[in-house]
């Protein structure tokens, strides 16, 4: 099915949404990028290229790592987020047969401790594989943080690997960021 839109002509500006810690958004503006930071945290970018809509989320499984087994608390926590996001774009006309996903985050950020980035990394392959979300692409794991950029109505996307500042990156993923860090490392998906 082929959507038409009303464009007006000429460039018209592009209009970003930055996505925090415990957030998600969907949107089938062709013209709204979403963006996001991420450690350890996940973003899963989610979209229905026939319905012309997508939508991302950001969320850190809670806890030690200690506990995590299917049911626990940190699973529940992390089957909400994703939740939350599927059905936002289900309530929109998307359907679940034709969603794609990209996942980005999941780094190791702090060595020595609980690697919370590899059970969120896990996490969310296994929770896309389980609802039958084909993974189309993304970037997972790893020890550098990301800055993403995500076109919903598309599913392109855009990673900016950051600068190996721990701290700083830690800080940005729960705040809405002025200007991060950059590297070098520019990654787009299509």
């Amino acid at each position: 099915m082929s959507l038409l839109r009303d464009v007006p002509a000429g460039p018209q500006p592009q209009r970003k949404i930055n996505i925090v810690q415990g957030e998600h958004c969907v949107s089938d503006d062709p013209y709204t990028v979403l963006t996001t930071i991420l450690g350890s945290c996940i973003a899963a970018c989610i979209w229905d290229g026939g319905a012309g809509i997508g939508g991302m989320n950001h969320f850190l499984l809670p806890g030690d790592g200690v506990h995590r087994q299917p049911g626990g608390d940190a699973m529940r926590f992390g089957v909400h987020a994703m939740e939350l996001l599927l059905n936002a774009l289900l309530r929109r006309g998307a359907q679940k047969s034709r969603m794609q996903a990209k996942v980005f985050g999941g780094a190791r950020m702090i060595s020595g401790l609980t690697d919370i980035g590899e059970m969120n990394a896990a996490f969310a392959e296994r929770f896309l594989r389980e609802e039958g979300i084909a993974l189309a692409g993304g970037s997972l794991r790893g020890d550098q943080g990301r800055r993403i950029q995500f076109w919903p109505v598309t599913g392109r996307a855009r990673q900016v690997l950051l600068a190996k500042e721990t701290a700083s990156i830690l800080r940005a993923e729960r705040v809405r960021p002025a200007a991060p860090p950059l590297n070098t490392g520019i990654v787009e998906l299509f």
